[in-house]
């Protein structure tokens, strides 16, 4: 008989967080049941539940674990940045990466169930390294920077783009008479829309 693995409760969360993460990505929110999250740790149905108590309350704690993640990887985005240089692609990549793997449809899926999302500012950080940034990078070039909620709108509408895109990018494209290798070109074209708003105006 296998020794049992002792783990404090926060390692065990994590553990079933990162478990069900991977059912998210692979199979999208119906993947991600309490008895194939238990399987994937190895651990009892019984203890997934007494973390997390109901299976709607896990997935609460994904898309909050999601969004944990999201701020992580953002922060090692940003700090690449120099004080005069920003790289919006990479912005634009961890966005993108975190909502094709399933946090999307997750969001909808317990909206439908009556969640609603009530923090801000998951994204303050991004907006004031990007007009901070502008702003340093406008003086020597004697251009006009933007103004903060010019960002602020910019950021906005590229994180409602692809958080929208798993969803219904493929119809929202081809309305526009775009074929499905189009997805990459829109991503490009949102880090040269950043780009270009940073740079100011003359």
């Amino acid at each position: 008989m296998a020794a049992r693995v002792r783990r404090t409760p926060d390692e065990a969360k994590r553990l079933i967080l990162e478990a069900a993460a991977g059912l998210l990505a692979a199979g999208g929110p119906a993947a991600v049941r309490v008895r194939a999250v238990a399987a994937e740790v190895g651990v009892s149905d019984a203890a997934v539940n007494h973390h997390f108590g109901t299976h709607e309350q896990l997935l609460s704690a994904l898309l909050r674990f999601g969004g944990s993640k999201l701020k992580s990887e953002l922060r090692t985005a940003l700090g690449g940045w120099s004080d005069q240089a920003a790289d919006p692609a990479g912005l634009v990549r961890v966005l993108s990466a975190l909502y094709a793997d399933g946090f999307a449809e997750l969001a909808l899926a317990l909206r439908q169930l009556g969640w609603r999302d009530t923090g801000s500012g998951m994204l303050d950080e991004v907006v004031d390294r990007l007009h901070t940034t502008a702003r340093a990078a406008c003086a020597t070039t004697g251009r006009t920077a933007p103004s903060r909620e010019t960002v602020q709108l910019t950021v906005a509408a590229l994180h409602q783009a692809v958080a929208t895109e798993p969803l219904f990018g493929d119809e929202f494209r081809r309305s526009a008479g775009l074929d499905a290798g189009a997805r990459d070109r829109l991503l490009d074209w949102w880090t040269e829309t950043l780009r270009s708003i940073l740079a100011g105006t003359d």
